[in-house]
């Protein structure tokens, strides 16, 4: 291979998700000092020079390249927990890194079932000697805080049996409450926090179905300044909608590192739940599937573990 084809094998196996390491190591491992000394000026947006002419790596991309490494690494760790403990340590970790990662907790609380809520609330006490009810209550100051506790306390029926005329009386609260948003903002609504952290899942979807009745839309249209309760009722009655609108928002062209995480997150949650439904929801919004978009984007042994994940139960 020409050395100028090998510059850009090397910088291709660095770009996006995780890192190409068969490819990295059979160049690497056959380069000599002149090698890596062409590959430093002829790769400007990996190095910099200093006013002493001294070729060095941009610290910038020192950070990114460790990051990537590590991908796999997480995925890996995650895969092998217990659900439990897993869940707890997500919902941990999302509390350390402040709002931005709020989501990850109403997206914990809300897409398992009671049992499974159960048991990361029970792994948590065990890990952090607190409960994720008062680390919630504690940690977060805003207007999330009343609805997030009401969520991750929650223990939901689980039966089909849903009460209409209660389920039409309960889309008529929520209507009034999204109207009068202007004087209240509906996600400090007691009776709102307390139909969507108490109702069952079957009971909801008969809510919302009533609320499109009554007011001719549905009810996450009206609800787009305020992304926690429309992630939450994404969460309880349409997850693979959720799950697949998170990993399209990891592989759009400037993602967050934030963003950037759910990927493994979602797939390494969902594996052994509802994968086949997220990926035929991605299909459907995206156009195209998720494994061809994973063969694309990622690199690796990374890409290998997750198209192993979401394969399981094909």
């Amino acid at each position: 291979m020409a050395l100028s084809h090998e510059f850009q094998a090397l910088t291709k196996s660095f770009s996006g998700f995780g890192v190409d390491e068969k490819s990295m190591i059979s160049i690497l491992g056959k380069w000599h000092q002149d090698d890596r000394k062409s590959y430093r000026k002829g790769c400007p947006q990996f190095f910099i020079q200093d006013d002493r002419l001294f070729e060095k790596w941009d610290d910038r991309h020192v950070a990114f390249l460790k990051h990537e490494f590590l991908r796999l690494k997480n995925a890996v760790v995650l895969w092998t927990m217990h659900p439990w403990e897993r869940d707890a340590r997500l919902m941990k970790e999302a509390l350390v890194k402040g709002p931005q990662a709020y989501g990850v907790i109403i997206e914990v609380a809300s897409t398992r079932s009671s049992e499974q809520l159960l048991g990361a609330r029970r792994a948590y006490h065990s890990l952090f000697d607190h409960s994720i009810e008062e680390d919630v209550a504690y940690h977060i100051n805003d207007s999330r805080r009343k609805l997030l506790v009401g969520l991750v306390s929650s223990y939901r029926y689980e039966g089909p049996k849903v009460n209409e005329e209660i389920a039409k009386s309960e889309a008529k609260t929520l209507f009034a409450a999204i109207k009068n948003a202007d004087k209240k903002n509906p996600i400090e609504d007691e009776e709102v926090v307390r139909i969507l952290t108490t109702r069952s899942k079957p009971h909801l979807k008969v809510i919302f179905k009533h609320y499109k009745e009554i007011n001719g839309k549905n009810i996450d249209e009206d609800l787009d300044d305020e992304l926690s309760l429309d992630e939450t009722m994404q969460c309880l009655c349409t997850p693979q909608t959720y799950f697949s609108k998170v990993l399209g928002a990891a592989f759009q062209n400037g993602a967050d590192e934030h963003a950037k995480e759910a990927l493994t997150r979602v797939i390494v949650t969902r594996a052994d739940d509802d994968m086949k439904e997220i990926k035929e929801e991605y299909q459907k919004k995206y156009g195209v599937s998720l494994s061809k978009k994973i063969e694309d984007a990622v690199n690796g042994n990374y890409k290998d573990f997750l198209l192993t994940l979401i394969a399981r139960g094909e």
